[in-house]
């Protein structure tokens, strides 16, 4: 008898596109799926943590199905692999790969770990289409602007996404598992989890019908409504793809076929799977765009760092007095998610009307995102404070209010999430208040706010800022 594989799952929930999960099953013997709780999944924040909660128990059930077992184990991932593996008579462990700096220093001392007792170790790719190192310039080094990375990449070969497993074959005997409901990954977005949770599309399944659904009635029209906030114009993948519910290959050939059948907006669809790509190979090859300005030269930039400052709580709490601002930011508290137009206003006003540096709005989001992503979530906020590769140039400010009336002229979206403006308040607006902590002290009957720096005002601070250093 082949001895078990332990296919150590991360963020790649699902059975479909799963390499190292076919590569146990091919190799024969028992498949083993284990989620390890480590330092990592601790310290994320309250939305995704809740999410990755759901999604674990989501595809738990679907191995129950397939009379397979999520084994959950909690603790140092170079004791608790090795130990397993030891447990159960694995002769491999396999799982697919991660890129961030902490992933890759854990995964590279646990396949030391498992090779030193003998046990084999396997990584595979799937969380992206192009390995990082695999794409160069000319000149050997890597893309630091994101228009070239694409020529390069758009005609690459995509590996076709590999079949589900038919199977998972079982061990004679289950090792001893963890249950998710000690683990409490939710506890941290106390009653906001019932506001989010009927906007969540949770699982494999429910991925495929929204990439399905994407194709055959949005996708021709993306590249007019993909800037609208108040128009279902999106994919709303990212939550999935986030967590691996789907692969962006997948996603790739989807977009492949659209195109083949002249769908208009399908190659604009392409090129924004290709600008995640773009954030994890910069993440790979300069991992100090998590923590620090990718320009060195912003270092000397006089941000605030403060978040406890008047203006950067009204910010995170939306009450801006900018309706695009508040708006986007209500949609997050309610939907764990916000329209991209909407990041980059969001963004945009906390760096350079408010002169708050990037940092404060990137921790944020990883608290408040169901669908955060740290490659997607650290190139964005660079990119629009102006100190990241490929940014927008420092002096171009979105104007917020010139924003709303080009991108949501019959003011649906700002409709749908502000209370305040109106008689008879949208539902969704009305549970921000049923979502937000109650410390925040805010009512729909609340007046809505004056600016608390108008557009012009921040404007012209945030320029002033920029003219009187040297970068």
């Amino acid at each position: 008898m082949t001895s078990p594989t332990l296919v150590w799952i991360r963020r790649d929930l699902r059975l479909s596109d799963h390499a190292a999960l076919t590569a146990a099953v091919e190799r024969g013997g028992p498949v083993i799926p284990v989620f390890l709780r480590d330092s990592l999944v601790d310290g994320l924040g309250a939305a995704p943590k809740w999410r990755l909660g759901l999604g674990l128990k989501c595809f738990g059930d679907v191995l129950a199905d397939m009379e397979s077992q999520l084994v959950l184990r909690s603790g140092n991932a170079r004791d608790v692999i090795p130990a397993l593996a030891k447990e159960v008579g694995a002769g491999a462990v396999y799982w697919q790969r991660a890129y961030d700096p902490a992933s890759v220093e854990r995964d590279t001392d646990v396949k030391a770990a498992l090779k030193d007792v003998g046990v084999e170790a396997k990584s595979f790719a799937g969380h992206l289409m192009f390995e990082p190192w695999t794409i160069e310039t000319g000149q050997g080094t890597f893309y630091k602007v994101y228009t070239p990375f694409w020529k390069t990449v758009r005609d690459r070969p995509v590996d076709a996404p590999l079949a589900a497993p038919s199977t998972l074959p079982a061990p004679d005997a289950w090792p001893g598992s963890e249950t998710l409901e000690d683990w409490s990954l939710g506890v941290a977005m106390n009653r906001g989890a019932a506001i989010v949770r009927p906007f969540v599309q949770l699982g494999e399944q429910a991925a495929q019908s929204r990439l399905g659904a994407f194709m055959a009635t949005k996708v021709a029209d993306y590249v007019r409504t993909r800037d609208l906030p108040g128009v279902d114009g999106t994919s709303n993948l990212s939550e999935n793809l986030a967590l691996g519910e789907i692969s962006p290959a997948q996603c790739w050939h989807a977009g492949q076929r659209a195109m083949q059948d002249g769908k208009p907006g399908a190659e604009t669809f392409l090129k924004e799977l290709v600008w995640r790509e773009f954030a994890y190979h910069l993440m790979w090859h300069t991992p100090r765009i998590l923590t620090d300005n990718w320009r060195e030269e912003w270092q000397a930039f006089p941000w605030n760092e403060d978040e406890r400052k008047a203006e950067v709580q009204a910010w995170m709490q939306g009450r801006t007095g900018i309706r695009f601002v508040d708006a986007a930011m209500r949609e997050m508290y309610v939907t764990g998610r916000m329209h991209n137009r909407g990041r980059m206003i969001v963004a945009s006003y906390l760096t350079k009307h408010l002169m708050c540096h990037w940092k404060v709005g990137l921790n944020w989001f990883e608290e408040c995102l169901i669908d955060w992503d740290p490659a997607s979530n650290a190139m964005g906020w660079q990119w629009s404070a102006g100190s990241g590769p490929d940014a927008t140039p420092y002096f171009r400010v979105f104007n917020p209010v010139t924003q709303l009336d080009k991108f949501d002229k019959d003011r649906s979206y700002v409709s749908r999430w502000l209370a305040e403006d109106y008689r008879t308040p949208h539902e969704d607006a009305l549970s921000f208040y049923k979502a937000i902590p109650r410390s925040w002290s805010m009512s729909s009957g609340d007046a809505y706010p004056e600016p608390i720096v108008a557009p012009d005002v921040g404007r012209k601070r945030a320029l002033s800022a920029y003219q009187n250093r040297s970068f």
